[in-house]
């Protein structure tokens, strides 16, 4: 005789909280997507057409500071999802439903200018907006305690390397200049991962209605260069460095007629590189964490690409050789080994 499926509290309570939401007895919400964090989304068909439910469990992830970012921007003219009910203290929000595809699912190298052009005129509103006073700031304590990530959890973690002196030297040498460049950025409202898979094409509406952004809630005030370098160096998509290097042009060209307080182009390409390496590093570590602590093995797959970005990054800057050095010397044949077991 087979066993009954066990009981799932919180599906139960999701369940229940949409139905009575749409009034709506028969509702049942269907995945729709999940964070690399403990939020998920649910499509659910209604009478008025379909829904997203947002389910982020209050005990893990607070909806608040979502929602406090989301109302910053919308006041700031930056297309967001709507909110059409919610209970704070369950941690269930009803949302509009924008469509299953983000800009990761539709671009390509065809309609990748026109996408990266809407992509940037929100960017420049969102950049526009005052930071909240009390909004936590990108900091030298938060821009050092991400670059740790790399040694913990890659090379410790993941590749079982222990560093020796002269390394862990090399390292905070390197993120002493990472962390200064950082700091000596003009600062704005930063959304800390402002890529293709947190924008949503609209479909519908005035052209100038999307694309909608996602994925806010980490916001902080920080580096100008940091959300347009994180815009074209994509976690899951990579481009010629050629184009790349043309947006980030188009980007800089129209941030200053916007009036934003970018610097010159020579040092803005600067700045964009050495955030850059910033957040490659920081990204490495993390996709080892989510893999290691979170049992999330997927984002492994795309740890190559962020070695591609340093690979096209760290020999243009002298300051930068110790970490260049470390990686070709030590991480990258620790990754082949550890590859090749794998494999075995």
């Amino acid at each position: 005789m087979s066993q009954p499926e066990p009981s799932d509290p919180r599906a139960e309570a999701r369940t229940a909280w949409t139905r009575a939401i749409l009034r709506d007895p028969g509702a049942i919400p269907v995945r729709a997507s999940m964070d690399a964090g403990f939020r998920s989304y649910w499509r659910v068909a209604g009478a008025d057409g379909s829904r997203i439910v947002m389910d982020s469990p209050p005990d893990k992830e607070d909806v608040r500071p979502w929602l406090r970012i989301r109302d910053v921007l919308e006041a700031g003219g930056v297309r967001v999802p709507q909110v059409l009910a919610r209970d704070v203290d369950a941690g269930f929000l009803l949302l509009e439903d924008l469509g299953a595809d983000t800009y990761l699912h539709v671009i390509d190298a065809t309609n990748a200018d026109a996408l990266f052009d809407a992509a940037a005129s929100q960017l420049l509103k969102l950049q526009a907006i005052a930071p909240p006073a009390d909004l936590p700031a990108y900091d030298e304590a938060l821009l050092a305690r991400e670059l740790r990530l790399f040694d913990e959890w890659f090379c410790g973690t993941h590749l079982g390397l222990s560093l020796q002196c002269a390394e862990v030297d090399v390292l905070d040498h390197a993120y002493r200049v990472l962390v200064d460049a950082a700091l000596a950025q003009p600062q704005v409202l930063v959304h800390r991962d402002f890529m293709p898979r947190n924008l949503m094409p609209i479909n519908s509406g005035p052209a100038t209605d999307g694309p909608a952004v996602l994925d806010f809630q980490d916001a902080v005030r920080g580096p100008i260069a940091y959300d347009a370098l994180s815009l074209f160096k994509d976690a899951f998509l990579s481009w010629p460095e050629d184009r790349v290097d043309a947006w980030l042009d188009r980007y800089h060209a129209r941030a200053v007629a916007a009036g934003l307080p970018v610097p010159a182009l020579a040092r803005f390409r600067r700045d964009a590189d050495l955030i850059g390496v910033q957040r490659h590093l920081k990204v490495i570590g993390i996709f080892a964490r989510l893999h290691h602590r979170d049992g999330k093995p997927k984002y492994l797959a795309d740890v190559p690409r962020f070695f591609g970005y340093l690979d096209q990054a760290l020999p243009k800057y002298p300051e930068l050789a110790g970490l260049h050095g470390f990686i070709e010397q030590r991480v990258k044949p620790a990754m082949a080994q550890r590859a090749g077991g794998d494999r075995a």
